[in-house]
């Protein structure tokens, strides 16, 4: 029985070893499943109360603490089993009880040194692990989160930039009204190089800290999915309507988009299309489609092609992150935005309205 409870012991410290090295240490993406189990156990009851709420600010004011305290949680929840696993190995090589056995490793494990001595030295040498367990998950722990915040602030970094350029929350043909509005069509390569290289960060702090993708913005009408689904259909009609205008860095921005959406999906376990046709579904119909062309032709953007030429090109550079950004939109419940997709409720979509041009004439 001793050897049954040690071996149980063993297991479950080394698991949980495991988990901390996979989400604190490894720079690259590793799966925990014990991570991931917590944080979607966690969620799951905020979700809940989010669900009957009747405004998006209500709902993010719901679900914007789950993913701070789901951090938390896995420490708690690490650091709780670490204790039952050297209070397993503790039965295993000495003659304690339970609650002795839970107070030497308790004792141990915090470093807190109230608990008696013993000359066994297989017992002293589960208490000197313990000892050394508890500090450095907690290190571990502490060291983790510049890391994560300081990803999180670069990210939001350029979403709230976006805020001015395209409304809040933000619409693909918002963006190229805008430029247009203002003069600024030159500055659009400008943004998708922004974007390409956000795109990149974002693919790589998010996949290597997973729970940067349940991390809210701060206001309830940003987020950072919307933003990039807006980006990417500013890119996707800038070159469905302007054929003979630069391209290369459209293309970059569109392409850099929808890799880090397939990387984002593979982490939450979403399924996709690795390799679709322009004759592939599309949720956005032609007549929403017009609706966003004629919010540009407003603002006098200039168009080479007419809608139903541009249809066609741009129909084909959006199947190749729409299914994607709408999964991923509705997984984290992000904010409602045109041609971004359904959510977990209904909500009304607000679309942003152009701002009055305020320049003296003449």
């Amino acid at each position: 029985m001793r050897i049954v409870l040690g071996l149980l012991g063993v297991i479950i410290v080394l698991g949980v070893f495991s988990s901390v090295i996979r989400t604190l240490v490894i720079p690259r993406p590793a799966r925990s499943s014990f991570t991931r189990v917590v944080r979607r156990a966690l969620f799951v009851p905020f979700q809940a109360v989010a669900n009957r709420c009747s405004s998006n600010e209500a709902k993010d004011r719901v679900l914007g603490p789950a993913a701070p305290l789901s951090i938390l949680v896995t420490l708690v929840l690490w650091l709780a089993s670490f204790l039952v696993g050297y209070a397993l190995l503790e039965v295993a090589v000495s003659d304690f009880g339970v609650k002795a056995a839970l107070s030497e490793a308790g004792s141990s494990l915090f470093t807190l040194g109230f608990a008696s001595s013993s000359q066994r030295s297989a017992l002293t040498a589960v208490d000197f692990c313990a000892a050394a367990t508890g500090p450095i998950t907690i290190a571990l722990q502490i060291g983790y989160l510049p890391a994560l915040y300081s990803a999180y602030a670069t990210r939001e970094t350029e979403v709230t930039l976006l805020q001015s350029r395209a409304g809040s929350p933000p619409w693909g043909p918002e963006i190229l009204a805008r430029y247009a509005q203002a003069d600024l069509l030159d500055s659009l390569v400008e943004l998708f190089v922004n974007w390409e290289r956000w795109s990149a960060e974002v693919n790589e702090s998010h996949t290597t800290y997973p729970v940067l993708i349940l991390f809210r913005s701060a206001r309830a009408s940003r987020n950072w999915l919307v933003s990039l689904l807006a980006v990417l259909d500013a890119a996707a009609l800038h070159l469905a309507f302007n054929p003979s205008r630069p391209q290369t860095q459209v293309r970059l921005a569109l392409r850099a988009g929808f890799v880090c959406l397939r990387d984002l999906a593979e982490v939450r376990g979403i399924t996709y299309n690795p390799d679709p046709t322009p004759d592939d579904d599309l949720d956005l119909d032609y007549k929403r489609f017009l609706d966003g062309v004629a919010r540009m032709e407003q603002q006098g953007f200039p168009m080479e092609r007419t809608a139903e030429q541009a249809w066609p090109h741009f129909r084909g550079w959006r199947v190749n992150y729409e299914s994607l950004a709408y999964q991923l939109a509705y997984d984290i419940d992000a904010v409602p935005a045109a041609w971004s997709g359904p959510r977990r409720t209904a909500a009304v979509v607000v679309t942003p309205t152009t701002p009055r041009d305020r320049r003296p004439v003449g």
